[in-house]
């Protein structure tokens, strides 16, 4: 992000004359996007979030079509979340031909670094508010045009299969070798079984990485959603097991299972059918997980996301435990990955 580019788009929310600013580039996670903090201490507001976007502002390495809008992802599902009275990041200035955003500032407590900072007995309840806010979202959001980009995009059995198949290139060739024929024989069936019970469920609106990093915590704990921009139509237990089978926290199966009931009533839905999806679509997102992170360190060049590996398959093992029929794809994640699943090592990183 060059100083002229910022400037302009600091003009369009501030006017003339340009005010004085403090400009901090702020860490970032697996986005291709850039962020930065730019503080200007006699106007209003006084703190704005700089997003940089990519140069191909419009493409997505997540996998699935790409639809055809004339719209950023990000900027359309903002004002669609806005529209429904949800909670989302205040956009001020939108200069697209410099690839800069400015957004409001809501701090740096993420409720990843709440869950952190509070004492386990208190987990329960901060989870209760984030489930009750993935309720709301999923309610207000039940009925959406059909011009909608979110309308647009679902969870299909292609997007499905690249997921899996993410997995096996990345989470286990990339790290073991490739697999022999039994092993990748073993490895369709197991993934043609998942999908198949995918593709039967409820589908609805799915912000797609509704995690712990991607909540912000406001002062009085109040919780707002970002990194929507992948927002589409999918099972409607997704973004559940996005937050409670989540990477960056270790949740015990007691927490799971009463959020699910909490979720369930919230919704009005069956908690055992809830529970039965839920399990499916677990191990369909934690093994997508654990081999995007190893991409993330070998294409992206980030190994921070290496540590999460580890608990991604943690994950991955409570899941082939609540579902029957899948002791082969147990035995082959347990005969090529070392530990698999509650004792595996976190990867080296290729930069090492």
């Amino acid at each position: 992000m060059t100083r002229p580019s910022l400037n302009r788009a600091l003009l369009k929310l501030y006017g003339e004359p340009l005010p004085s600013i403090e400009v901090i580039k702020l860490r970032g996670d697996a986005s291709t996007r850039s962020y930065f903090r730019v503080r200007v201490p006699d106007r209003r507001p006084a703190s704005v979030i700089a997003m940089q976007l990519p140069e191909n502002t419009f493409q997505s390495d997540e996998g699935g079509e790409q639809p055809d809008s004339q719209r950023l992802p990000f900027l359309e599902v903002a004002e669609l979340l806005e529209s429904k009275g949800l909670p989302v990041p205040t956009i001020y200035v939108e200069d697209l031909e410099n690839r800069i955003i400015l957004l409001e500032d809501l701090g740096d407590v993420t409720f990843e670094q709440g869950l952190r900072d509070a004492p386990r007995a208190d987990w329960p309840r901060l989870y209760e508010n984030a489930i009750d806010l993935l309720a709301d979202l999923h309610e207000r959001c039940a009925e959406l045009p059909s011009t909608s980009i979110v309308s647009q995009r679902s969870f299909d059995r292609k997007l499905l299969d690249w997921e899996l198949d993410h997995f096996r290139k990345w989470g286990l060739e990339a790290l073991s070798g490739p697999l022999d024929a039994t092993q990748t024989g073993t490895l369709r069936e197991a993934f043609a079984g998942i999908v198949r019970d995918i593709e039967a469920m409820p589908y609805g609106f799915v912000h797609r990485d509704y995690q712990s990093k991607n909540l912000m915590v406001g002062p009085k704990g109040a919780l707002t959603l970002i990194d929507f921009q992948d927002a589409l139509i999918g099972p409607r237990a997704y973004d559940l097991v996005a937050l409670l089978c989540d990477s960056y926290v270790s949740l015990d199966l007691g927490l799971q299972e009463s959020m699910i009931d909490r979720y369930a009533a919230l919704r009005r839905v069956d908690p055992e059918a809830l529970r039965q999806e839920f399990w499916r679509v677990a191990l369909h997102r934690k093994l997508k997980d654990a081999g995007r992170f190893i991409y993330i360190d070998r294409v992206r060049k980030n190994p921070d996301f290496l540590q999460w590996y580890p608990q991604s398959l943690v994950y991955v093992g409570r899941a082939t435990t609540q579902i029957p029929g899948l002791e082969a794809l147990e035995r082959l994640l347990t005969d090529t990955i070392p530990g698999f699943p509650d004792a595996v090592a976190k990867p080296a990183s290729a930069l090492e």
